[in-house]
């Protein structure tokens, strides 16, 4: 019999109604601003991957995720769906920097394309949002996502509805 040693992790957040009621009230690159400074929590889902130092602008966001073994499929590998939300996050977020107070978004669609395998051997990712194009109703943006040697690992394409908040 084959013996496994067992791991564990422990993550905490804060309410995310706290900072979703900011919305509307500034703008998105202000709580992109505030959230990285510290003065608003960040989502749930950035403890949740682990996702780490976001930066941001109007029209871009980079965000990093160091791989780890809790990022895993049953191939030994990080999970698409991890890398997928590393993109959508990138690319959906730099989309929210382009939006006055008042105004919100959703994703319509995220076209992900892998390029190479991750591991925890292959260090820090990067990831890099930029809006390509945005209307008065869509916004299209891409995210890539590289490697230390800065090869691209994978690479997305979003679809955001922009929309007027009540």
């Amino acid at each position: 019999m084959t013996q496994t040693q067992e791991r564990t992790r422990t993550f905490t957040w804060s309410d995310p109604a706290a900072g979703a009621a900011h919305l509307g009230r500034r703008s998105g690159l202000e709580l992109m601003r505030a959230m990285i400074a510290g003065e608003l929590a960040a989502p749930p889902i950035m403890h949740l991957v682990d996702m780490s130092r976001m930066e941001a602008e109007e029209g871009r966001v980079a965000v990093e995720l160091l791989p780890q073994e809790f990022h895993y499929n049953p191939l030994g590998t990080v999970h698409g769906g991890v890398l997928s939300t590393l993109l959508d996050t990138a690319a959906a977020c730099a989309v929210h920097t382009t939006l006055p107070a008042g105004v919100g978004y959703t994703s319509l669609d995220l076209n992900v394309k892998f390029l190479r395998p991750v591991t925890v051997d292959t260090g820090l990712l990067p990831c890099e949002g930029t809006v390509l194009q945005r209307g008065r109703r869509t916004a299209l943006a891409e995210a890539r996502l590289t490697d230390p040697a800065n090869r691209l690992v994978a690479h997305a394409t979003s679809t955001c509805l922009i929309f007027p908040l009540p």
